[in-house]
């Protein structure tokens, strides 16, 4: 580029002076492995990896409940890499719990996790992936013949807390919201299994370019706020675990921070419910009659959870009354419980 006397040359990012000769992070001075990204000619910004901190991340952090800050200044986003989840190819369940940051943005357009075929799947490849969309949770999956979506009601802002829950067996799906209704769906086409190779990122990507998400999700920015308790299983019979291997310890990470308060400051249990709150886990203990995240679900007479459990014997059917319930029995039982032969 000329100026009359005074050429230049115009740099590509990281380089400067006049034929482009300095490197800001050519002596690289961050510590520990992060990335060095030059925020001026000589100035460069340390991004850092998982469980460090600091200018130059030269502070160790521990970090029992991961915050994240959505994409920086320079485009990389904030995530957690945990190994790929093995035996998700035909039943898998998830749970997890969110904070989101006071930031209109955190609601628009972002990433929960993500793990799909070839890491970064393209197009036609399977992947499984929440995130948030104008102020709803969205679960997608595609086992390789048409992507399956669950979007959520908009969620309760005055929460601190939001609770998830989501699971898939073969082609249906469906997704629980706080204490929003179930809501399922089936995929398209006949395939049945999710084959997923990459990792399992956790609150943004590791090369976020959503170009190379599959078609469908691309969820445009990382998570905003802190994500804690992800738990997951891969058969109806199993406890559920932490991601990684060892469990509950990412591969690698960017930019995560810990989330500030006590769990239990910010999460309201209503109807006479606790907080119970170990490590990163926190849990409203529900009084007698009632359920759900936060305790607003009132259990029925009928269910397994009800105090005192309901009388009806031999396979009768327990059915609610106004007052009370009545017990629908079956062939070759009679009496109140369907107690006689």
């Amino acid at each position: 580029v000329s100026d009359a006397e005074n050429w230049f040359c115009e740099c590509p990012k990281l380089y400067s002076g006049k034929l482009c000769q300095f490197a800001t992070c050519e002596e690289n001075p961050c510590g520990n492995g992060a990335t060095c990204f030059p925020k001026s000619r000589r100035d460069a910004v340390c991004v850092c990896p998982y469980g460090r901190s600091g200018i130059l991340c030269s502070d160790a952090i521990n970090i029992s409940q991961p915050s994240f800050s959505g994409t920086d200044a320079f485009g990389y986003t904030s995530f957690l890499a945990y190994s790929t989840i093995q035996n998700i190819t035909f039943y898998y369940e998830f749970s997890l719990k969110f904070r989101l940051a006071n930031h209109h943005s955190a609601l628009q357009d972002n990433l929960i996790f993500f793990t799909g075929q070839k890491g970064q799947g393209l197009n036609g490849d399977d992947f499984l992936e929440l995130g948030l969309r104008n102020g709803r949770v969205v679960y997608s999956y595609n086992l390789g013949s048409g992507t399956a979506t669950i979007i959520s009601k908009p969620l309760d802002l005055t929460l601190n807390i939001h609770v998830i829950h989501l699971g898939r067996y073969l082609q249906k799906g469906w997704l629980k919201v706080n204490d929003q209704k179930n809501k399922t769906v089936t995929s398209p086409g006949r395939l049945v299994g999710l084959n997923v190779f990459s990792q399992f990122y956790l609150g943004g990507y590791h090369e976020y370019a959503p170009e190379l998400l599959p078609k469908g999700s691309r969820f445009k920015n990382g998570f905003q706020g802190c994500i804690f308790d992800v738990q997951v299983r891969t058969s109806m019979n199993q406890e559920f675990k932490s991601p990684g291997n060892p469990e509950g310890h990412p591969n690698s990470g960017r930019s995560v921070g810990q989330c500030k308060d006590s769990p239990c400051s910010l999460i309201k249990c209503r109807n006479g419910g606790k907080c119970i709150e170990s490590g990163s886990t926190v849990y409203c203990d529900c009084l007698t009659g009632w359920k759900g995240a936060f305790c607003t679900e009132t259990v029925s007479v009928c269910e397994p959870e009800h105090v005192p459990p309901h009388l009806c014997k031999q396979g009768g059917t327990c059915v609610p009354l106004p007052n009370g319930y009545t017990c629908h029995c079956p062939l070759g039982t009679t009496g109140t419980y369907c107690e006689q032969g």
